[in-house]
């Protein structure tokens, strides 16, 4: 990954910062097996109200959610993909991760928002979880990527009101 771009548009939460937010990333994006090239990752962070809005346009679901992705890697030759590019494109919603947060064990905001943009990097990475087996896959790298984040500190959790 050679860029991470993001936008902030939920007023109740404090945005990211930046020196903690980009090398997290980096290296989930490395981690989740997508190739080191020089692609972009957008991400728009949104509220509820933004979210259901953009679910209906790009999905035509009702209704919020916690993470929508849109992945322009083929799989089979990702040289498609210039220098500078945007390969992947995530919507992510930091009330859902407040709401899961406070209501899973063993969990917070910032834990919630990183499995968030995890999430979206292993869908890029070719994975899926549409099926209970594809499912358990799924889940199973969410924990090895995160567990393998958190052991080279750039996952720093304090509190409830945590942040990555």
């Amino acid at each position: 990954m050679k860029n991470l771009i993001y936008t902030w548009k939920n007023s109740k939460l404090p945005p990211p910062e930046p020196e903690k937010l980009i090398p997290f990333v980096k290296r989930a994006s490395e981690l989740a097996g997508l190739p080191d090239s020089g692609w972009n990752f957008e991400i728009e962070f949104t509220d509820d109200e933004l979210m259901t809005r953009r679910n209906m346009e790009l999905l035509g679901h009702e209704g919020t959610t916690d993470v929508i992705t849109f992945s322009y890697f083929t799989g089979d030759d990702d040289d498609f993909i210039l220098e500078g590019e945007t390969a992947i494109d995530a919507v992510v919603n930091p009330d859902a991760a407040m709401r899961e947060g406070e209501k899973r064990k063993n969990s917070c905001y910032a834990r919630e928002l990183a499995l968030y943009i995890v999430h979206a990097l292993l869908h890029s990475s070719g994975l899926d979880d549409i099926d209970p087996a594809d499912r358990r896959r799924m889940r199973y790298h969410e924990r090895r990527v995160l567990k393998k984040l958190q052991e080279e500190n750039l996952l720093v959790f304090s509190g409830p009101d945590c942040w990555i």
